[in-house]
């Protein structure tokens, strides 16, 4: 059983107009705890959920954009869902191994129904409480 962290990308983001790694684009305090409590998991891999490339590898190459997944319509968000289950399904075993989401409920609500094993450690946290509990529980 492989185990896997998914992160919600974040509004701060590097504008100069480049391009990065998803893991370095992303520049929030939030972000940042997330990836290092996802580390610390010692997963098989992390991915970042973004609401413009869906499923991005940390070491995708992407440019700054200006977009949220809670702007997008339902139907567009379920369609975002859907993409992201498909390309998880392509490189893991959503019947069989463990997902964990270190995002909002946005990101969250239409893939948690396709994935067997999942835990949420910030369900229910405003974005102040989720980093308190992930500074909390870094090692």
């Amino acid at each position: 059983m492989g185990k896997y962290v998914l992160i919600a990308c974040c509004k701060t983001k590097r504008e100069e107009p480049k391009k990065f790694k998803a893991c370095d684009l992303y520049v929030s305090d939030l972000f940042k705890k997330s990836m290092a409590y996802a580390k610390s998991l010692t997963p098989d891999n992390i991915f970042i959920l973004s609401a413009k490339y869906d499923l991005l590898e940390l070491d995708n190459e992407i440019t700054y954009y200006e977009e949220k997944l809670s702007d997008k319509p339902i139907d567009k968000r379920k369609e975002w869902a859907e993409t992201v289950i498909k390309k998880l399904s392509e490189i893991t075993d959503l019947q069989n191994d463990e997902f964990i989401f270190l995002a909002g409920n946005d990101y969250i609500k239409d893939l948690e129904r396709k994935i067997k094993f999942s835990k949420n450690p910030l369900k229910g946290k405003r974005p102040g409480e989720r980093k308190k509990w992930l500074k909390e529980n870094t090692p």
